[in-house]
């Protein structure tokens, strides 16, 4: 049984501020929902199976049923004729252009061969992919209509606001064209879904079958895509997500234009910087996206970036943390000449780089062989800042597989009441840097330590690398 519920929103604040929610959002709805769809995209499986005779599909018994039959090697049907599988999900998704362009979440049609555009009329469409990005979960697909389609516009999600008003329009648990309203709770969530979580957050009603749907402003505009929610009983607990059409836009463009992605790539490995590492490199206050690895084929080697650079400013726009990067570099044109400002060694530099095409670093890097290989140092031990260090030898290469060619000095133990311990550094890794230098042999650590220790600095910025040559900075406290 199904139960309907009516929320009026119209408390005002008295005092310096003042919010009353919109008295209805009948026209707005009205106007808006002939260009949002329902998505149905089956997939059909070369795995055989048998008609059914148990329950009907879509009940809470069907898998079971199955499961049943499938784990003693049976087939539910008695003496019928296999047949392919097939598997159907249901989404939503929107009108972006009146000629039949549709945009919806990847993850609603994932590998579909078969998907029906099904608009509010009742009319059924097959439609084909234009393209489709994993990475952003999106996907673009195109119906030929008879006639032309109601299309919506996007909006600028960059304007919307905490506390602004927002609605949404899908197809949850497959009731389509539902509208559910809220604010916009906040803005930049990384839910860790991606390489480019900016998430608008909402606690408009969002449910499963509402991905791929549309977020729509007050002015009827698409300022988001429905595309994950965050609850433990799977249904809406008033924490949605969407992505920004800031983000989606260059997206779907490039889908539209090129089939494909082409997103600008600088040839950087990069991670966070804390309160510990930002004090060891002396920059003040945590911020920018730490250099821990360049490739050797990429824009940011020959334009002269180096590991242990902190970028603090990418073409124009300021890089408040690590995540940051990686979502400006991939919406700058591919081939355009930008501005990239680094602190290194406490000086604020400017480097030019031309970028590159990140899928085709992606390829190459896939395609790439092992590094060289090079000779061993010889052996010593030592101690600092909790561990316990050697020089690289064919028996410590051996006993924790350490790849040839790989440089620096290895831990052998680690104190578990020390800050490195708390860093997770482990046996095995190997220490190739002490504040910004190279290091070779325990001494060469111990004295690294003892100068920054006299400079009075209260920690050792490291850069260590795995077994593999993987490399990260850890700052150690120094006691």
């Amino acid at each position: 049984m199904l139960a309907a519920a009516v929320l009026a929103a119209g408390t005002v604040w008295s005092g310096v501020a003042s919010a009353k929610g919109p008295e209805s959002l009948a026209d707005l709805a009205a106007s808006v929902t002939p260009a949002v769809v329902n998505i149905s995209a089956s997939t059909r499986s070369d795995e055989a199976a048998r008609p059914r005779t148990g329950p009907q599909p879509g009940t809470p018994f069907e898998d079971l049923f199955e499961e049943f039959f499938r784990r003693r090697g049976q087939a539910p049907g008695r003496g019928e004729a296999p047949r392919p599988r097939r598997s159907n999900s249901l989404g939503s998704g929107f009108v972006i252009d009146a000629s039949g362009i549709v945009v919806t979440n990847n993850h609603v049609i994932g590998e579909a061969n078969d998907i029906q555009v099904i608009f509010s009329d009742g009319t059924k469409l097959k439609a084909e992919i234009v393209g489709r990005d994993a990475k952003t979960d999106i996907a673009v697909l195109r119906v030929k209509p008879e006639k032309p389609l109601k299309a919506v516009p996007f909006g600028d999600s960059e304007t919307m606001r905490p506390g602004d008003w927002v609605m949404a329009i899908g197809n949850p648990f497959g009731l389509g064209g539902s509208v559910s309203a809220g604010i916009v709770s906040a803005r930049g969530r990384n839910i860790e879904s991606g390489p480019y979580d900016n998430y608008i957050q909402t606690d408009a009603a969002i449910n499963k079958g509402n991905s791929g749907g549309p977020l729509f402003n007050m002015n009827g505009e698409v300022i988001g895509i429905n595309t994950a929610i965050l609850s433990p009983t799977g249904g809406s607990v008033g924490i949605g997500f969407a992505v920004p059409s800031a983000n989606a836009k260059p997206v779907i463009e490039q889908l539209r234009e090129f089939g494909e992605t082409r997103r600008g790539w600088l040839g950087v490995r990069i991670q966070n910087v804390d309160d510990a590492t930002a004090e060891a490199l002396g920059l003040g206050t945590a911020r920018g996206a730490l250099i821990a690895g360049i490739d050797e084929k990429g824009p940011a080697k020959p334009a002269g970036l180096e590991l242990g650079d902190v970028i603090v400013k990418f073409d124009g726009q300021e890089v408040k943390q690590s995540r940051d990067l990686p979502r400006i570099v991939a919406t700058t044109p591919v081939g355009k000449t930008v501005d990239v400002v680094i602190v290194r060694k406490k000086e604020e530099l400017t480097k030019s780089v031309t970028l590159g095409r990140l899928e085709d670093g992606e390829k190459a890097a896939a395609a790439s062989p092992s590094g060289p290989r090079t000779g061993d140092a010889p052996a010593a031990s030592q101690r600092a800042l909790g561990l316990e260090l050697s020089a690289v030898s064919e028996d410590l290469r051996r006993r924790y597989g350490i790849k040839d060619g790989q440089k620096g000095v290895v831990i052998t133990r680690v104190d578990p009441n020390s800050s490195a311990a708390d860093k997770r550094i482990q046996p095995g890794e190997l220490i190739v840097e002490v504040g910004q230098e190279a290091v070779s042999s325990p001494a060469d650590v111990a004295k690294r330590v003892e100068t920054l220790k006299k400079e009075g600095r209260k920690s050792a910025l490291l850069l260590v690398a795995n077994a593999q040559g993987e490399v990260r900075f850890v700052a150690v406290t120094i006691e």
